[in-house]
């Protein structure tokens, strides 16, 4: 059996895109291992087909993190037997490149995003600087690269003129199990805004759903937050100052499964990335299609990608503007407009037939069937 390892720096517990990629590795008939790291608040990881392996590592942040992390994965790959090594986003390239030309073994690339667009990187260039240099360095070399979607294909091909394969985030389809607030301990009778992942973080409308649920000061509507990122702690904090705890949920990170329970709850799924960097403006988040597989009507900021998606299968709207003001009207518009939401719905159900793992799988393993004959 064909050995692939495949590596990442988060924690494996939440992240759906690489788990999809080991288990079709897995049918495919490869003996997978995926390594990744371990942190305080790591969930425990569910069963699963392939082996996993979690780093405890000194740093949990920062350079030393990264220097520490990237050291660690060198050494480990270098005393594994593998047939070919799949990397996940540009912090664990290095390694990975080193390692499989030591010993001449293919190497896939994986660019979960435009990596060096990225707004922490952007606000501290000397950073940027070093993490453009690896890329300059590797990705003209590599002769088998992923992304996510077509716009950060067409950089990548425009900067380094690689031949780029798009795998989109779409998850497995979903089989949609029935779920009650009460069980899910969401108040019952009232609408449920919904935004999840693993990556709430800055100028991605957290912020601006808060106040303009603020604005609306309607005891109608709750803010679900599900998920982690570092607009988190600020967001509780203003929670806690305009005393809404009771109109605002933090789940914090939760099994792949249970998020599924949450998702097919809410009464509109938000997505509301801001134009403040190459890497949002590009976007195509997972919770798009988690919405979508669920059948939850769609609330989305007008990016590309997400325009692209909402528009073709009509699932839902897009809003040019996002001040808490116009927003709020939005929010309550959309929620209390019956007739439209049926539709967005069935609109959903019907394009979670399509954009599911079960028909973008096929791409994926386009690319490894030609690794493994290359």
């Amino acid at each position: 059996m064909k050995k692939v390892i495949v590596s990442v720096t988060n924690d494996l517990s939440t992240d759906q895109r690489v788990n999809r990629h080991c288990e079709a590795l897995v049918d495919m008939g490869f003996d997978v291992l995926l390594v990744g790291r371990r942190l305080k608040t790591s969930l425990p990881l569910n069963d699963r087909r392939y082996q996993c392996v979690r780093m405890n590592l000194l740093f949990s942040k920062g350079p030393f993190f990264y220097m520490e992390y990237n050291f660690r994965l060198f050494l480990f790959l270098l005393f594994r037997r593998f047939d070919f090594l799949l990397s996940n986003d540009l912090d664990t390239l290095l390694p990975n490149f080193l390692v499989s030309r030591l010993k001449f073994k293919a190497l896939v690339y994986d660019s979960h995003e435009f990596y060096t667009g990225v707004p922490e990187l952007q606000s501290r260039p000397a950073v940027q600087r070093i993490w453009t240099r690896i890329e300059k360095f590797i990705f003209p070399k590599l002769k088998h690269v992923i992304t996510v979607n077509q716009s950060i294909a067409n950089l990548y091909k425009d900067l380094y003129g690689n031949a780029i394969h798009v795998v989109r985030n779409v998850p497995f389809k979903k089989v949609l199990s029935l779920v009650t607030k009460k069980e899910m301990g969401l108040p019952e009778g009232k609408k449920i805004i919904l935004m999840q992942g693993a990556g709430i973080n800055v100028d991605r409308g957290a912020e601006e759903i808060v106040e303009a649920l603020r604005v609306l000061n309607s005891d109608q509507y709750v803010f679900l937050v599900v998920g982690s990122g570092d607009v988190i702690p600020a967001l509780k904090e203003m929670v806690k100052r305009y005393k809404m705890e009771d109109k605002v949920i933090f789940t914090g990170k939760v099994p792949m499964e249970q998020l599924v329970r949450y998702t097919v709850l809410a009464d509109v799924g938000v997505t509301m990335d801001k134009d403040t960097n190459v890497n949002y403006r590009f976007s195509l988040p997972n919770k798009l299609f988690d919405y979508i597989q669920c059948g939850v009507p769609v609330l989305a900021s007008n990016l590309v990608e997400i325009r692209n998606i909402v528009e073709e299968y009509k699932v839902g709207e897009v809003v040019s503007n996002t001040e808490p003001s116009y927003l709020s009207k939005t929010i309550s518009s959309f929620l209390n407009n019956e007739r439209k939401l049926a539709e967005y719905k069935a609109n959903a159900l019907k394009a979670a037939e399509e954009l599911c793992w079960e028909k973008e799988k096929i791409k994926f393993v386009h690319v490894i069937t030609n690794v493994v004959k290359s």
